[in-house]
């Protein structure tokens, strides 16, 4: 069964070479125990990781594309096989000198992933959990755009460790000037992000300026939450991560998820595929931001049909960015 995404975007490359999702509040929303059985979007495999740090039964990650899956399946090499540090340094993450293409030739894949990876070696000796489309376009941002905007000393202050008031005045009185704003409803539109960084038709069901609703998104981020501990700011802003790690690539939580490798299962296909061929119940979903590429009507078909398989008390978790969606 095809999902309404599928017929209208192009899933023929890495879009997300990271997952770009808190997983410590989705773990928080989910609140799994032993032995459930788990749904999750793939996307590049951080938040469907995150999940068997609570020890389920099961994890089944599903995408609609094998570039994402070839992602996924690379990670779960790299857990079972690489040290904590030299899974950062060969995804490119953080500094360090390696040799990753010897890395990688020792990995042991499935075939159809190492031919794809084969055919895409540029990505792995350049750290590929930094060559997704989202990540170059944070990339572009970084090195092309942000410079003409602010200097890197004021970036330096914006990550700094400030009071939740001292990070309101530096973002009125320092950072939200005339050019950032200026920027922003350029380089965040519905007409660069759907061609530089996600896809025009991942846009068709939002209303209104897609730049506004982003830099609304955007000031919360940076004032309301701690900017020196948000993984993601830091790797828009640096293209690496410094004194903060999401939550699948933190020390803490690496022999949690290297123990429970034979948890997961990826799978090409879409959720209403699989939901249609699963025989048994499901304890939880972890939906991304699925719901805003289809209409209401096609959710709630989709929310009927997952309801068919869920256990009782079962769990959803889902984002909305810019299309308002909701389950009943």
């Amino acid at each position: 069964m095809k999902s309404e995404i599928e017929k209208r975007a192009k899933f023929d490359l890495i879009r997300y070479s990271q997952v770009w999702e808190d997983a410590d509040l989705l773990g928080e929303a989910l609140d799994r125990h032993a032995d459930d059985i788990v749904l999750s979007i793939a996307s590049a495999g951080d938040n469907a990781f995150a999940l068997l740090a609570q020890n389920p039964g099961k994890v089944y990650a599903v995408d609609l594309s094998f570039a994402q899956i070839a992602c996924c399946e690379l990670r779960k090499a790299m857990y079972r096989e690489l040290t904590h540090q030299d899974h950062l340094i060969f995804g490119g993450v953080v500094a360090g000198d390696m040799d990753r293409i010897s890395v990688f030739r020792k990995l042991n894949l499935p075939s159809d992933v190492l031919d794809y990876w084969e055919e895409h070696i540029a990505q792995i000796e350049n750290g590929f959990m930094t060559q997704g489309k989202f990540e170059r376009y944070f990339r572009l941002f970084r090195k092309n755009v942000l410079p003409f905007v602010h200097t890197r000393r004021k970036v330096d202050a914006l990550i700094a460790p400030k009071s939740t008031d001292e990070r309101y005045a530096f973002y009125e009185k320092v950072w939200n000037n005339r050019r950032w704003r200026m920027m922003f409803n350029v380089f965040f539109s519905r007409f660069v992000m759907g061609r530089l960084g996600r896809d025009k038709a991942f846009f068709k069901y939002v209303e209104g300026s897609v730049a506004d609703r982003i830099l609304t998104r955007t000031k919360q981020a940076v004032t309301e939450l701690d900017t020196n501990q948000n993984p993601y700011l830091h790797f828009i802003l640096y293209g690496a991560y410094n004194s903060a790690l999401p939550y699948a690539l933190r020390e803490e939580n690496y022999d949690k998820i290297r123990n429970k490798l034979d948890k997961i299962e990826f799978r090409k296909t879409s959720v209403e595929g699989f939901v249609a061929d699963f025989s048994g119940e499901l304890n939880a979903f972890n939906l991304s931001d699925i719901f805003e590429y289809m209409t209401q009507e096609s959710m709630d078909e989709l929310y009927e049909s997952m309801l068919q398989k869920a256990a009782a008390g079962a769990r959803f978790a889902y984002w909305n960015m810019l299309a308002p969606r909701r389950c009943s």
